[in-house]
């Protein structure tokens, strides 16, 4: 068996890896780069047979969880191609297809579960749910001609499912020679220690709520499922209820799981702006909508509403609360990464807040393991080597693991 990195191995994001035994490949993600707005041909990988199928060598894709940074070039496979993904993934993507512009879903699905091995030709594929901010994501070991390749995928063990990772690390797979290692947060300055954990993060949030006198806004990924719990918990705990829009109500939804906030919960109330009511028109979004009406609120209800409330914010909702007049008091979390604050939307948005007398704090723990938790896993699996991938650290490497086995994006290398 060989493998060949085609992205990831000088930046994070836009994962892909080719695995290639016995004449016939296999791909673990395709995920679109960070630095890019959309899907276009230009960022596919070189792999014969991905966009067109005139390559019966090409086997299927298996997605190791639902951030475009792992998926993204999906729409450009080829539909026929078989694409494997968990089943909350498959609903997950299937919910943001109807809001998200040009995502397509492969025609093509298999659904994979935690722990439950597989064949695609000669590889044997296990894959393994883990902790991250994504819900349903997976490690993925797999094997072939007599070799055995475990790809980390995101990771972490500070989250709501940190105990996953705990399991890993006690009972890791044996005899693996190489281990494709992400390190996302190794370039930044809490790489050395350990990260706030969710329970903390709620922590905050119950406090930054009860001090609140207005409307609190939440600038978070309606996918990090495990934040969307933390917001709710603490807007329950201070007596405020928590307003999603309708994409959140779906991804909510879609993770299939009854102890996940839905819309229909005390203490949860729907919200659709004005640019989701024009796509509820423009694509036919009624029966959606149908199905989260209950606690539904409308704009000339939030203004006598809002020191009770928890806004999951986007930038465009901020014209609606405006015309609302309910910002009196508000405050804003910012509980993302902050990268994206220095991203030209970012600032956009801190000058708007700004201009609307809205202070802005931080509350965020990364979906992604420190360097601390990586080198207990590294050291509890014993790789024969490292491959570091998703970072922009790999030349670092060395100073943190044994054994090393840098590449460079579109190298093969041997098993």
């Amino acid at each position: 068996m060989r493998f060949c990195i085609h992205r990831g191995t000088q930046e994070i994001g836009g994962s892909c890896v080719e695995l290639e035994a016995q004449g016939v490949r296999i791909l673990l993600d395709l995920g679109q780069p960070l630095y890019a707005t959309e899907p276009t041909p230009d960022l596919l990988p070189n792999v014969p047979g991905l966009s067109k199928g005139e390559d019966p060598s090409l086997l299927g894709i298996v997605l190791s969880h639902s951030h475009r940074d792992h998926w993204g070039l999906i729409p450009l496979a080829c539909p026929d191609l078989p694409v494997t993904m968990g089943a909350a993934t498959h609903r997950i993507m299937q919910a943001a297809a109807s809001f998200v512009p040009g995502m397509a879903m492969p025609s093509a699905v298999r659904i994979m579960a935690d722990r439950e091995t597989f064949d695609l030709g000669p590889f044997r594929i296990t894959p393994f749910t883990v902790d991250h901010s994504a819900y349903d994501a997976y490690a993925l070991l797999v094997e072939a001609d007599g070799q055995r390749l475990f790809y980390s995928g995101d990771l972490r063990a500070h989250g709501r499912k940190g105990a996953l990772f705990g399991r890993m690390v006690r009972t890791p797979p044996a005899h693996v020679d190489v281990l494709l290692l992400e390190g996302t947060t190794l370039g930044r300055p809490q790489r050395t220690a350990g990260l706030p954990t969710e329970a903390e993060i709620e922590e905050r949030f119950v406090d930054t709520f009860a001090a609140g006198s207005g409307l609190v806004l939440v600038c978070a990924s309606a996918q990090n499922i495990d934040r969307m719990v933390s917001i709710y918990r603490a807007a329950k705990r201070t007596g405020r209820t928590l307003l999603i829009d309708l994409y959140a109500a779906e991804m909510l939804r879609a993770t299939g799981n009854p102890n996940i906030p839905q819309s229909f919960w005390p203490n949860v109330a729907l919200f659709t702006p004005q640019y989701q009511r024009r796509q509820i028109m423009e694509k036919s979004l009624f029966a959606i909508l149908d199905r989260h009406k209950s606690n539904r609120l409308f704009p000339e209800a939030l203004k006598a509403r809002a020191p009770d409330l928890v806004m999951l914010f986007r930038p465009a909702m901020l014209y609606d609360l405006q015309r609302a007049d309910c910002l009196s008091g508000a405050s804003a979390v910012w509980s993302q990464w902050d990268g994206y604050l220095a991203e030209d939307r970012g600032v956009a948005l801190r000058a708007a807040l700004d201009t609307a007398n809205i202070p802005l704090t931080a509350i965020h723990t990364s979906g992604h393991a420190s360097l601390v938790d990586l080198q207990r896993l590294a050291a509890a699996m014993k790789p024969k080597s490292i491959v570091p991938i998703h970072s922009l650290e790999g030349h670092n490497y060395p100073l943190w693991f044994d054994n090393v086995a840098a590449c460079a994006d579109g190298e093969w290398k041997e098993i």
